[in-house]
């Protein structure tokens, strides 16, 4: 069987709705009906792991996943702006912000750039001894990050990709390296 890896992005969160730089906030009850929607969908899996954080470890909770948590699935780290509404950023600094959204080295928050979380994301799908299906319930960011990598696209491509709560990527890993596969 060709290993695959489908990556979820987490249930809603109060900050996610509201457009913020996460912390660690569980995701709201209207996110979990969700998730919970999608129990029983990847009981073929046999690896199910999650981001460390809160808000994907009871998305896979929700979905009836028992996910080992994995430091590698962890969020863009947003440095001082975590915590922060985006438009606050927006209005506090807008030169940082665009610089972070235009260029894939750019961290003026102080945290991760997204060349720096597209190359962890790439080492751990790189690295990791895949074999038939896994699921890993992760952050939009980490699913992004994947893709890129997937497809060898460059990383200022990053923001290019829309991935929201609940919405998923698939991965093969072939002789050829990663692909992603679309369905629905």
């Amino acid at each position: 069987m060709t290993p695959s890896l489908t990556l979820i992005c987490h249930a809603a969160t109060p900050v996610l709705r509201a457009a913020g730089f996460p912390l660690d906030e569980a995701p709201d009850e209207r996110g979990l009906a969700g998730a919970r929607q999608l129990a029983g969908r990847f009981a073929r899996a046999g690896r199910a792991v999650a981001s460390p954080a809160l808000r994907a470890r009871r998305t896979a909770e929700a979905m009836g996943l028992a996910a080992a948590p994995l430091e590698d699935l962890r969020d863009c780290d947003y440095g001082r702006w975590a915590g922060l509404a985006f438009e606050e950023v927006a209005a506090s600094e807008p030169d940082a912000l665009a610089a972070w959204t235009t260029d894939p080295d750019a961290r003026p928050h102080g945290g991760e750039s997204v060349a720096m979380l597209v190359r962890r994301v790439g080492a751990w799908l790189d690295g990791e001894a895949f074999a038939g299906l896994s699921v890993a319930v992760t952050h939009a960011s980490v699913v992004r990050a994947a893709v890129v990598h997937a497809i060898g696209a460059p990383a200022a491509s990053f923001w290019r990709i829309e991935a929201g709560p609940l919405q998923m990527a698939d991965l093969r890993r072939s002789a050829r390296g990663w692909t992603l596969r679309l369905g629905a």
